[in-house]
């Protein structure tokens, strides 16, 4: 189904590929001729080049200052990101910003804190000239899908699935200090990123759906790093057999992959959706250069695609639903394996009590979200459900249509009836599903998901609380197709059904009745409406002299995602509290980290004061005491204390900066990781003060309750210099060690040095 390029690979005239190898010049030469370019001159022709450089203010082509064309976020990250670019001086918003309202919509938690978000997100939006899309009527990227995307745009969302490549436009899931960058003028900084070819060819069979495709490509290429950091450009004669639809649903999964973005090249389909939705100026053709060279090529042969499944914990961990049935005990004796690694004895896992009679009996369907809640997917899945029922066992199905517009053609249509009365579910846009927010199954309960995740927890479950239930992500189709056999697993390619494909309208009335759109015109007179959670980012001190760092959190899973780092779920309800959320970092990975982390805040915030820290943290009295005897001129005035945790790859998954100013807020003044599974989650870091550290050796020389000394740190952010000297300060001795920075741009070593996003632009 899929294949990769050993090494970089030639597209010639957007049909052929020729793969590097030691004869590749001379052969390009004699297909080429005078057209024949060298690797540098080729990797310009790419599509992801052209747009990067066209909103590039640098004049660099290779260090990139990136203005975006629009931003968007929604209701767990807009309070954040507007409270932070306030306290740098926000006037007006120089860009068109979007604020949607599809996480924290149920307002079920909490008492009234969600609806004061919204409150505080409308009241933004007229005094600083923003667009507001009120609770319920589309999730970020379908609203961002119709009514913001154009063709050789960029846009900037704080939510890490913000792609809309198949439209032309390439997007990129950032953390919030990114878009208060972009809110105060400023640019989004990066080298200029490897191209990675996604080369198609033949067409999908019936009942192949968008996401069999995505999680097949995840699966090839999550684990090998293969388009990490990289733009995911998707070509070859192939795309043109994919409806709008189809594409939008591989597009959107791109993410999963650690992948910076995403473009495909566009046609006439895409341009019919543009004029579906009243749009047809944004459509801009798109193809790759005659002669394009691309760092890497996936290869897939939508033919040869067939349904698949990604078993818990992961996007990555992915199946055929064929190959599955066919091994299913061994398959899910690996499932318990990987999630032994995760939960160890916390809870105790299994799949194999799902297995009756041979056959994988699952409890919960959903169909939802800006992956799975399109048009096309859920008219689908009815034709699927049409004149079938999913029973009265444990099963049940719930549908999300991504937007209202596509709600009220579901209903027009006559689809809306068709599902319900299989016995499905059907409910208002909403994000509650991806992110652990809406419809948590049972105890122990699978449950399949046309989603973006299933990761631990996505689904609302608890490990802290002995709660555990998991997802497998599966297409919308064969979750049809599972229903229809009330619960037990089908691959939709094993159901005989006629497929409608019913034409969809675009009614723009149901926004325009109910959006809030400044057209960019700001109203300073407004008074923001602040709910009592609302509270200001507390002062954060510039990095001083020399560091202390008390190691407490010590993780050794292969990756440690967000969710694992500030838990989803309930807890987004109090994004807008800072001091708040804290109290929930970590919590579903080491619930003690909270405790440790305060007792050394406790200690620095002593240290500010001018008092001494060894009568609010006794042990600092030796390590102050073992250091002084090695480094004169070491002082409380000049060496900060804070807390580090240990991952080996943090940060996988969401974009939300909280994984971060968490930390951050409880004191924490560095990560250390053998490396970190995203660019965002590392600028979350660095746009919040903290020291990016990177620990290559598998052998740890510190542990759990360590404390670790850093000389000179300022000064070293300061040189730029990357051997960073650290001592592991124990038992009145001090061992060395090197830790590195990587590759920090001056700003972002300014920001540093200043504590903060938030200090640097108090310049």
């Amino acid at each position: 189904m899929i294949k990769l390029s050993n090494g970089g690979a030639y597209l010639l005239n957007g049909t052929e590929v020729v793969e590097v190898g030691a004869d590749t010049e001379a052969q390009l030469k004699s297909k080429l001729g005078d057209k024949y370019l060298t690797k540098e001159e080729a990797a310009k022709n790419t599509m992801a080049y052209s747009i990067l450089q066209a909103h590039n203010t640098s004049g660099n082509d290779e260090k990139l200052q990136i203005k975006f064309d629009k931003l968007t976020s929604h209701d767990i990250t807009f309070v954040g990101i507007i409270q932070t670019a306030r306290a740098s001086g926000l006037e007006k918003f120089p860009i068109p910003y979007v604020l949607t309202n599809c996480h924290n919509s149920l307002c079920a938690v909490g008492g009234t804190i969600n609806e004061d978000d919204h409150m505080f997100g409308l009241t933004c939006a007229k005094k600083y000239g923003g667009v507001y899309v009120p609770p319920h009527q589309a999730v970020i990227h379908q609203f961002a899908r119709e009514m913001l995307a154009g063709g050789g745009k960029m846009i900037l969302g704080s939510d890490s699935h913000t792609r809309y490549g198949a439209l032309g436009t390439m997007a990129m899931g950032e953390g919030g200090p990114e878009l208060v960058k972009q809110l105060l003028s400023q640019t989004y900084d990066i080298n200029m990123p490897g191209v990675v070819g996604v080369y198609m060819t033949g067409k999908p069979i019936p009942g192949v759906g968008p996401q069999d495709v995505a999680i097949a490509i995840i699966g090839e290429v999550f684990a090998n790093g293969y388009v990490k950091n990289k733009v995911m450009e998707f070509v070859g004669p192939g795309v043109e057999n994919l409806s709008a639809d189809f594409r939008i649903g591989v597009d959107v999964m791109t993410t999963e992959t650690t992948c910076l973005s995403s473009i495909w090249k566009t046609d006439d389909k895409i341009k019919d959706f543009y004029e579906t939705h009243g749009r047809v100026e944004e459509y801009k053709e798109l193809n790759p250069g005659a002669v394009t060279y691309y760092d890497g090529m996936i290869y897939v042969d939508l033919s040869k695609i067939r349904p698949m499944i990604a078993m818990p914990f992961h996007p990555s961990n992915a199946y055929t639903i064929d190959e599955l049935n066919a091994n299913l005990m061994d398959i899910l004796d690996e499932c318990e394996k990987k999630a032994k690694v995760s939960f160890g004895d916390k809870v105790d896992f299994t799949l194999k009590d799902k297995v009756r009679d041979g056959r994988l009996y699952v409890e919960q369907g959903i169909i939802a979200g800006c992956a799975g809640g399109g048009f096309e997917n859920i008219c689908d899945a009815a034709d699927i459900l049409k004149n079938a029922n999913i029973g009265c066992d444990a099963f049940t199905l719930s549908v999300y249509p991504a937007s209202t517009p596509i709600y009220v053609e579901l209903a027009r249509n006559g689809k809306l009836a068709d599902l319900m009365a299989a016995g499905a579910v059907v409910k208002t846009a909403f994000c509650g599903p991806c992110f652990g927010a809406g419809d948590t199954p049972a105890d122990k309960a699978l449950s399949i998901r046309h989603s973006t995740r299933n990761f631990p927890n996505r689904e609302g479950s608890k490990i802290q609380n002995g709660q555990i239930a998991s997802v497998a992500l599966m297409d919308a189709r064969s979750i049809a197709a599972t229903a229809a056999n009330k619960g037990f697993l089908t691959a939709a390619t094993d159901i005989d059904v006629n497929y409608s494909k019913p034409k969809y309208f675009f009614d723009k009335t149901i926004y325009e009745n109910r959006v809030f759109d400044s057209k960019g015109v700001a109203d300073p007179s407004v008074e923001i409406k602040f709910g009592p959670n609302i509270k200001d980012w507390p002062e954060m001190v510039a990095l001083t002299d020399n560091l202390i760092i008390k190691v407490v959190s010590e993780i050794h899973d292969p990756v440690t995602t967000t969710d694992e780092l500030i838990p989803s779920g309930e807890t987004s309800s109090y994004r807008s509290n800072p001091l708040g959320l804290a109290e929930f970092t970590l919590s579903r990975k080491d619930p003690a980290y909270v405790g440790r982390a305060k007792e050394v805040q406790a200690a620095e915030k002593a240290r500010e004061k001018g008092e001494c820290m060894g009568e609010v943290l006794p042990e600092l009295r030796e390590v102050m005491h073992t250091i002084k005897d090695r480094f004169d001129g070491v002082s409380k005035s000049n060496t900060g204390v804070g807390s580090t945790i240990y991952a080996v790859k943090p940060g996988d998954g969401s974009a939300r900066e909280q994984a971060a100013s968490c930390q951050k807020v409880l004191g924490g003044w560095a990560n250390i990781a053998k490396e970190y599974a995203t660019k965002r989650y590392r600028s979350n870091l660095i746009n919040w003060g903290m020291l990016p550290f990177i620990y290559t050796e598998d052998e740890l020389p510190f542990a759990n309750g360590d404390y670790i000394f850093i000389p000179g740190i300022r000064e070293a952010v300061e040189n730029k210099s990357n051997d960073i000297k650290a001592y592991v300060v124990k038992n009145g001795d001090m061992k060395e060690f090197s830790l590195s920075l990587g590759e920090l741009t001056d700003d972002e070593r300014e920001i540093i040095l200043k504590g903060c996003l938030i200090n640097y632009n108090k310049r």
